[in-house]
């Protein structure tokens, strides 16, 4: 493949940061393919990561509703952000949350009944804009608390076995901004592993170290990837709350209450972004 689409490389450059030549160049050998290029860039020039998914060009609002031990979050999307601010796209997205959260589904295709696609054709005429209802999530835990970030484009869900819906909230706030994937260890693929230290070996054959020193750089990275993946592994977001692991935290809790406290799993969705954990 001797060419590629402008539109491929400037796609490679944003979820890399990389040059425009050397994203080309990494597609045509790969023969345009993106996963492909980038994992071969991240062999070649030590990029640590590249953004996991192609975001949608979309814009929107996210809204949560939280009553006892249940929690939903919804994902409505527009074409433009001032779109996003109208009053009456914000009370149709209220009307998504409210179905969503009575009906307890994760199914946004079961809440979108008559009058839902009726008030959204009717919106779409008024605004002059596409209107997307695009994902909902509804989650029963025996303690939930969550948070939505001021611009209301980030939403996050945490489930505790017990404790407070405070250290749930807490917790929430933490994900938002460390973008964790994993709870435990234990739940992250060994594929993923695997992927990752094949990745790191050849970055650093690249450098040139010796086959002894590579072993203990790979050790070393994929303990450095837990603390940027895991939840449990990740430095509090807070130190003014608590400084040191959230699984550590969460087993002083623990022992405070003196009742065993685990993070049951958490859900985080961003305006636009593909990745759902």
């Amino acid at each position: 493949m001797s060419k590629v689409s402008a539109a491929l490389v400037k796609d490679l450059r944003e979820r890399t940061g990389l040059g425009m030549m050397e994203c080309k160049k990494a597609l045509i050998a790969s023969s345009g393919d993106i996963d492909a290029a980038i994992e071969e860039l991240r062999k070649s020039s030590g990029m640590k990561a590249a953004k996991k998914a192609s975001r949608t060009a979309a814009e929107g609002i996210i809204l949560m509703e939280i009553t006892a031990d249940q929690g939903t979050l919804v994902e409505v999307n527009t074409e433009t952000d001032f779109a996003a601010k109208d009053e009456s796209f914000r009370e149709f997205a209220h009307s998504i949350l409210r179905n969503a959260h009575e009906l307890k589904t994760s199914d946004i295709s079961v809440v979108l009944d008559s009058n839902i696609n009726s008030s959204r054709e009717q919106l779409v005429q008024k605004i002059g804009e596409n209107i997307t209802p695009r994902r909902v999530v509804s989650v029963t835990a025996p303690v939930i608390d969550g948070y939505i970030h001021g611009n209301d484009k980030i939403g996050v869900l945490v489930c505790l076995s017990r404790g407070s819906r405070e250290v749930a909230r807490d917790i929430a706030m933490h994900v938002a901004a460390l973008k964790p994937e994993f709870v435990n260890i234990d739940e992250v693929p060994e594929t993923r592993i695997d992927e990752e230290k094949d990745i790191i070996q050849k970055q650093s054959e690249n450098e040139g170290k010796p086959a002894e020193v590579i072993e203990k750089i790979v050790e070393g990275k994929i303990t450095s990837f837990y603390k940027d993946y895991v939840l449990n592994e990740q430095t509090f977001c807070n130190p003014e709350f608590y400084e040191g692991q959230v699984g550590t935290m969460i087993e002083e809790l623990s022992g405070r209450l003196g009742e065993k406290i685990y993070i049951k799993k958490f859900s985080r969705i961003e305006v636009g972004a593909c990745l759902l954990y």
